[in-house]
């Protein structure tokens, strides 16, 4: 695995390392998954699982179809 030397601000620091303490997650493991997600160009695994996790939503057909009369403009 590749190391990476980087300098930052000291309050990121402090803000990286309570938030990865926070998830549980080693600093590694927090900055790499956020790297992950920043230089990915397709959904995410967790993303393509959420497809067709809402039965009770409309499909494309009827989102298109129009619900209400429109309304006749004035003049200018």
């Amino acid at each position: 695995m590749a190391q990476i030397t980087i300098y930052i601000p000291n309050d990121l620091e402090k803000k990286i390392k309570q938030k990865s303490k926070e998830l549980n997650l080693s600093i590694s493991k927090f900055i790499t998954k956020l790297l992950e997600q920043k230089v990915q160009n397709s959904w995410s695994i967790e993303t393509k699982k959420l497809v067709g996790a809402w039965d009770d939503f409309e499909d494309a057909k009827s989102l298109r179809e129009p619900k209400a009369k429109d309304t006749q403009r004035e003049e200018l």
